[in-house]
């Protein structure tokens, strides 16, 4: 049953990440996303076979310590965003939705500890830790990661060569990352999900 509540909370963590990507390019002008139907919470919209259901349920049953997954990338085009920043506005919007669904499942359970049932503030406490998560690897400087075009956002002509060669690789630093590199993160994850939650991580 836990792992049904696990892949349900990724699944409208990655979704809420996705849909705030299409509202944030919309409102900077980008339709692409509303036009294909993509600013929905509907999660068959969004759904992917491999990251959605797959790979969560594999590392799940494969005792891998965390479960994770992604959803199909809402179409931005960024041509279209007004403003100097509105790519970098656009890709920062993700990961902002998620801490801000940590900080309210956080809160309901720092302040509601003493009246919801248990089994109500283990859902809640996946689901902060789930979006913490979510929110600090997709702020991860590397492509196809929202950090790295906030990072292409902010510094655009100084990282113009780069950004070529890093999304050409993206893929492969990313998968280096998170084998060797995502232990470093662990502390900060621990450190949102007390300040969120109010409880040791």
């Amino acid at each position: 049953m836990e792992v049904i509540f696990q892949i349900a909370i990724l699944v409208m963590s990655v979704v809420v990440h996705e849909v705030s990507h299409g509202w944030a390019a919309n409102a900077l002008g980008d339709p692409t996303a509303r036009l294909a139907g993509r600013l929905s919470l509907n999660p068959m919209k969004h759904l992917d076979p491999l990251g959605s259901l797959l790979v969560p349920f594999l590392l799940y049953i494969t005792n891998a310590g965390f479960v994770f997954g992604w959803a199909r990338p809402v179409p931005v085009n960024p041509y279209n965003l007004r403003g100097k920043y509105g790519e970098l506005l656009v890709a920062l919007a993700g990961p902002l939705s998620n801490l801000a669904l940590a900080l309210v499942f956080g809160s309901l359970i720092r302040f509601g500890s003493e009246t919801l049932p248990t089994s109500f503030l283990h859902i809640a406490a996946l689901a902060a830790l789930t979006n913490i998560v979510l929110a600090l690897f997709n702020l991860v400087p590397l492509p196809p990661l929202d950090g790295s075009k906030i990072l292409f956002g902010l510094f655009p002509i100084a990282l113009r060569n780069a950004r070529e060669t890093l999304e050409r690789y993206g893929f492969f630093f990313t998968l280096l990352f998170v084998v060797f590199f995502w232990q470093f993160l662990t502390p900060l994850v621990g450190l949102l999900f007390a300040l969120f939650t109010g409880l040791a991580f």
